[in-house]
């Protein structure tokens, strides 16, 4: 039997989660007993990463193949100068353990594919897909399906974002944004640029999304899409059924 009580230091450091009706201590326990694994450690997974250890999450995995590049200092903000050329899994990784070294950490640095994937997400209680590749968003949408895996899924381009949740028997991925019509839409970047901000709003979206799935609280994103443009700071919520 896990243990049941916040020590001293949980509660002062979860505090302002406990205070919330939505939360409370046994929601903190909760987010301390669960798993989450972050696809992608760049602009999404970073600002997600760092919220959700934040909030106590028990044990996180980052995974990514990419490394630190000068250029994605302008929004991702968990890495530093000191950084640049290191893996993005293990520089997160160490950010994530200076800022809560009671939680777990665990860096998968290297390409996810079809043949790692589901032992990879079989790991953990929740996923977030944070890439920004369409191939990569719709396998772990056919692998979270498959093992029915809850996750959390967003994407930015230029002034625009979006997220979505899945569980099973919700909306997917795949049934909103057809694998065809993506391909053709599709523009990195790297050479469509976006703007600094945008990522930590969405992906303090996608935080927040996962802390409401773990807990049980609130009304997560299941069959809704939720939608920026920032050129205009206009938001919009879509039904998907």
């Amino acid at each position: 039997m896990g243990r049941t009580l916040l020590s001293k230091e949980e509660a002062l450091r979860y505090s302002r989660n406990i205070l919330l009706d939505g939360i409370g201590a046994d929601g903190q326990m909760r987010l301390l007993g669960a798993s989450v694994l972050i696809v992608g450690s760049g602009a999404l997974g970073s600002v997600v990463a760092m919220y959700l250890a934040g909030s106590g999450i028990g044990r996180i995995g980052v995974a990514d193949f990419d490394t630190v590049d000068i250029s994605n200092l302008q929004r991702q903000l968990s890495f530093t100068m000191s950084d640049v050329g290191h893996p993005k899994a293990e520089a997160l990784a160490g950010r994530i353990r200076m800022m809560n070294p009671d939680i777990e950490v665990v860096p998968h640095n290297g390409f996810i594919d079809r043949d790692n994937v589901a032992g990879l997400i079989s790991g953990y209680d929740y996923i977030v897909e944070g890439s920004d590749n369409p191939d990569t968003k719709y396998m772990v949408t056919d692998i979270c399906g498959s093992h029915r895996k809850p996750y959390v899924l967003g994407g930015v381009a230029q002034m625009r974002g979006q997220v979505m949740s899945c569980t099973p028997g919700s909306t997917t991925y795949r049934e909103i944004f057809p694998e065809g019509a993506a391909s053709g839409g599709y523009m990195p970047c790297s050479i469509g640029g976006v703007l600094g901000p945008l990522p930590g709003i969405i992906g303090s979206v996608m935080a927040a999304e996962i802390i409401k799935m773990v807990v049980g609280t609130g009304q997560p994103l299941y069959d809704r899409l939720f939608t920026i443009d920032a050129s205009s700071m206009s938001t919009a919520v879509f039904s998907l059924k």
